[in-house]
């Protein structure tokens, strides 16, 4: 195999970035996450062999935000099955995260796990499905990466909770169509919770170095099949980025997820996975330089799925 050089494709990433330094704005719709210095970059490679390579801030903790879904989507994948996409489409929405029109066009049912219709209804299924929801969520995320210090930043989820008018239109009408059955108030603090979780860079890579190196999927009681893991890394593919998965898929070519705290995670199946966080967002959600150092890391070593 052919060894690659990541301390210099870093460094070659972080010249042909670093004009788009100012570009974009943290989300300061959420005003825990408008304090957030916007002017940080971290990134986190990890092998399927166990190197880990770093670089700047890949150690500075900050909000997962939507990339929780995907340890959602893991949890209630395990505890259904195939019956969860009763409940819950596998298409790529083509509006943003956020939408209402899409939902109540489609009669309450999330078009995928991934836009915040989807993930509140995951939200919901843990609820009915766990005695400590909130707990077995932390337990699941800190086994995957392998540290036990990640936790809930309860100020960014009251936060949420404060101005989260949208997404309590959403979850109104879901439950109006019978698509989630928990109280509302009780299923949207659960996801605010979710979103509010802080890792970092080096953390992320770990935890989803479980999507990436095909090993037996078993963690804090939730095990996948190979298959399982198969359909999740789909999703990701075309799901993972809100109304941008297409352009990411074209730019990238890996599968993953973002979020508006300025986080990126993908994988490159059996070879490694990648975090990358800048908390400027473009229009559509997604970080401007995490989006483009992935697109130069794909370029530059010549891997993607495709």
């Amino acid at each position: 195999m052919i060894m690659v050089d990541y301390k210099k494709i870093f460094d070659d990433i972080w010249n042909e970035i670093s004009v788009f330094a100012e570009v974009g704005h943290q989300a300061d719709y959420i005003p825990a996450l408008a304090k957030v210095n916007p002017d940080q970059f971290g990134m986190c490679l990890q092998e399927v062999s166990g190197a880990v390579h770093t670089y700047r801030q890949a150690d500075e903790r900050f909000s997962i935000q939507s990339i929780s879904k995907v340890f959602a989507l893991a949890m209630c994948l395990s505890l259904k099955g195939e019956s969860l996409w009763k409940r819950i489409g596998k298409e790529p929405s083509g509006t943003a995260f956020n939408s209402l029109v899409q939902l109540e066009v489609e009669k309450g049912i999330p078009r995928n796990p991934f836009i915040n219709a989807g993930a509140i209804v995951l939200s919901d299924i843990l609820i009915t499905e766990l005695e400590r929801p909130e707990d077995d969520f932390l337990d699941f995320v800190r086994e995957l990466c392998g540290e036990p210090g990640v936790d809930y930043n309860m100020e960014v989820a009251m936060s949420e909770r404060e101005n989260g008018f949208l997404n309590a239109a959403i979850a109104n009408m879901l439950k109006s169509h019978g698509t989630i059955v928990n109280d509302i108030e009780r299923v949207l603090m659960f996801y605010f919770k979710m979103c509010s979780v802080e890792m970092t860079c080096r953390e992320l890579a770990a935890a989803f170095m479980a999507f990436a190196d095909r090993s037996p999927f078993c963690f804090a009681g939730y095990s996948l099949t190979n298959s399982q893991i198969k359909r999740m890394n789909a999703v990701m593919q075309t799901c993972g980025f809100y109304d941008e998965a297409g352009e990411f898929s074209y730019l990238v070519g890996l599968p993953g997820k973002s979020g508006v705290g300025g986080g990126i995670v993908a994988i490159c199946p059996q070879r490694y996975s990648v975090a990358v966080w800048s908390p400027r967002l473009n229009p559509k959600g997604n970080s401007v330089m995490g989006m483009k150092a992935l697109e130069l890391l794909t370029t530059y070593t010549e891997e993607s799925i495709f």
